[in-house]
């Protein structure tokens, strides 16, 4: 059931992961400074969590690294520059890592628009890449499971790759090889909008699931040894491709609708599905995915005064206009804060996966730097809070372990066993 329609969403543009609605914007209002997260957070805790090899499943800061006001290397702060990660909050919060997102919008299902958007994605990449050669001593790319507890036990962030909507591969499933070359290797089929591959669950359907290219797309990320993600596909979509896949499907930054029904939580029946296959889902820290958000009757004014002067539609826009928009949004959203979910509703979520769907199958994909953030937990170095909740409720140090990496990289080599694909250049992988 499509419970609304991307024509409710007269904003999409302006986010890689959130939801733009009004309704379920993000912005701190953590009174606590970040620089004091380790030591306010999860104290009693803190030693195991810094033993553990902790990743996250979904990184959307890589949509910063091209940004001249974003500095990977400078500790920022969520209050004052709207950003979650950097490499010092990463060390403070002890974050290993994770996949990083080579993230396109959705656009037109033409074959100019597929290769604007081959351009965004290549240089997307490119830009994961040239951070990992910039900070060599701190970081470094991963390329297979076993790759992350290396560099994790050399003291470096680990580096994965992931896409974020396969719609720059335009009607090409061949260029999927060229990604995966350059270390890609997480697919995720759709975003916002449904595409030439899959039906959106925020979008009204084109094809019932997958299309037929989307099971070969499927089938080739199979043959590559890529594990395939299904975070915002409908419902349909996420079936076929626990159908068509020869491995187990991943879910890089989704949630339960069990605990709160939004198209972009997943019903029970497909979780247990999903971890019944040998799955995992990772869950998301979306304020707007884990509960109704009203907007104050003076934000939801000033955005709707916003909309009038500037519209909706991206491509009708300047550039000028784009950034005095963006400019106008940043004032406006100082002025009039977004409401904000809480870490408390957070953690009720992963609770209630876990129950569902069993230790073994869940993971964390906060959705860093793409709206992830609630109250509590505005940054990474809040992230020790979940190991803190996880003892507190009873689970066990090889439990917190299997959330935080082990399962993720369980699947991982399952689907790299699974890998039948004779590259055709091996030897730039790295």
């Amino acid at each position: 059931m499509i419970r609304y329609t991307i024509a409710s969403l007269p904003i999409l543009w302006l986010a890689a992961c959130a939801q733009p609605s009004s309704e379920m914007e993000s912005e701190s209002t953590d009174s606590q400074p970040s620089e004091i997260a380790r030591t306010a957070a999860a104290l009693p805790t803190l030693a195991l969590h810094d033993s553990l090899l902790t990743l996250d499943a979904h990184l959307d800061t890589p949509a910063m690294f091209h940004n001249g006001d974003y500095d990977f290397s400078q500790n920022g702060s969520f209050d004052v520059d709207g950003t979650s990660v950097d490499l010092p909050r990463l060390r403070n919060g002890g974050l290993d890592g994770g996949f990083w997102v080579i993230y396109t919008a959705p656009g037109p299902l033409n074959d100019a628009a597929y290769i604007e958007a081959r351009t965004s994605a290549l240089l997307r990449q490119m830009s994961i890449r040239e951070v990992a050669a910039k900070y060599a001593d701190a970081v470094e790319l991963a390329f297979v499971a076993d790759d992350a507890e290396r560099i994790h036990a050399d003291g470096k962030i680990v580096v994965f790759q992931s896409m974020e909507n396969a719609y720059p591969l335009g009607e090409d499933i061949t260029l999927l090889e060229t990604f995966y070359v350059g270390g890609l290797r997480m697919l995720g089929l759709v975003h916002f909008e449904s595409n030439q591959f899959a039906d959106s669950s925020t979008d009204d359907p084109l094809h019932g699931g997958l299309s037929e290219l989307g099971k070969d797309l499927v089938r080739e990320a199979n043959r590559l040894g890529m594990m395939v993600d299904a975070s915002h596909a409908s419902d349909d979509a996420l079936r076929d491709m626990m159908t068509v896949s020869s491995t187990p499907v991943i879910l890089s930054h989704s949630g339960p609708d069990g605990v709160y029904e939004h198209a972009r939580n997943v019903p029970d029946e497909l979780l247990v599905q999903l971890a019944d296959s040998g799955g995992v889902v990772h869950v998301n820290a979306f304020g707007g995915y884990l509960e109704a958000l009203q907007p104050s009757p003076e934000r939801a004014a000033a955005l709707e005064a916003l909309t009038a002067e500037y519209g909706t539609d991206r491509d009708a826009m300047t550039d000028e206009q784009i950034e005095a928009y963006r400019v106008a949004r940043r004032a406006l959203d100082k002025e009039f804060p977004a409401p904000r979910s809480s870490f408390e509703k957070y953690m009720e979520h992963l609770f209630y996966t876990l129950d569902l769907v069993g230790v073994d199958h869940v993971g964390i994909g906060a959705d860093w730097d793409g709206g992830g953030g609630v109250d509590g937990m505005s940054d990474v170095t809040f992230v020790p809070k979940i190991t803190q909740g996880l003892i507190d409720a009873g689970y066990s140090e090889k439990d917190v372990e299997k959330i935080w990496s082990g399962n993720v990289l369980r699947l991982m080599r399952e689907v790299e066993a699974g890998k039948t694909a004779t590259l055709t250049s091996p030897d730039i992988v790295k």
